[in-house]
């Protein structure tokens, strides 16, 4: 399985055809829309938000993970594999929290140019390619690196920022809600929110902070939008308090 996580957005054709070429290169293999909506330009964000959720894929599954301001730049790309799983995409942060939570990683940097190649869209000519081939099972088109000359070890632990807003207005943060208590309180644009365990538990137009289904901490509104009620959105810090 080829699980596909962008900022393209689902407008205009570029998870067309990104799809197109894992289509043509790895026809067996089939392919999950996870995220077509990571916070565009912001690799820092999706790396905390794309470590919730890819516990929920059996091991072997790929991740096709592209948020690339630096597209035509200096950066790398990647090939990680993290405890059974594999990445690929550039190399820019957006697999360093993954990484520095496995317990078993191997990474190659990525050595594979295609005959054509455009400076703007490496995810269809160089990433797309890519993931086709080691899902397949192919030898891995990279050359093997120390792990830990490609991670940032400065990163918090936990990110106090929000990381994503749903369809609902619901603002997710980079903070695994196991992490913090159950009687700790949150500050979000000068508002105190407290933990409930779910929506029907507060009235409605009230706001909280609860843990979601992928165990991170949520910022929510019962039958509204926090993004809205408080002024939240992506990026916007968080404080954590007793």
């Amino acid at each position: 399985m080829i699980v596909l996580n962008t900022d393209f957005g689902l407008e205009g054709p570029y998870i067309g055809q990104v799809k197109a070429v894992l289509h043509r290169e790895a026809p067996a293999v089939f392919v999950v829309d996870l995220f077509s909506d990571l916070p565009a330009f912001e690799p820092q964000l999706a790396a905390y938000l794309l470590a919730a959720y890819v516990g929920e894929f059996e091991p072997g599954t790929l991740f096709l993970c592209v948020v690339d301001p630096g597209v035509g730049g200096r950066r790398r790309g990647a090939v990680v594999q993290a405890d059974g799983r594999w990445y690929v995409g550039p190399d820019n942060g957006l697999f360093n929290v993954i990484a520095r939570r496995a317990t078993d990683l191997r990474w190659w940097d990525i050595d594979y140019r295609p005959a054509r190649l455009s400076a703007s869209f490496h995810g269809r000519d160089i990433f797309a390619p890519v993931a086709a081939q080691v899902a397949r099972g192919d030898a891995v088109p990279g050359i093997p690196v120390d792990p830990a000359l490609r991670l940032d070890t400065g990163w918090p632990g936990e990110l106090a920022r929000i990381v994503y807003v749903d369809r609902f207005g619901n603002c997710m943060t980079g903070i695994r809600a196991a992490a913090l208590g159950d009687q700790a309180r949150l500050q979000a644009q000068g508002q105190t929110l407290r933990r409930v365990r779910t929506f029907s538990d507060v009235a409605p137009g009230q706001a909280f902070w609860y843990e979601n289904a992928n165990g991170l901490v949520e910022i929510a509104v019962n039958q509204g939008a926090a993004s809205q009620e408080l002024a939240l959105g992506i990026g916007d810090p968080v404080a954590i308090g007793a």
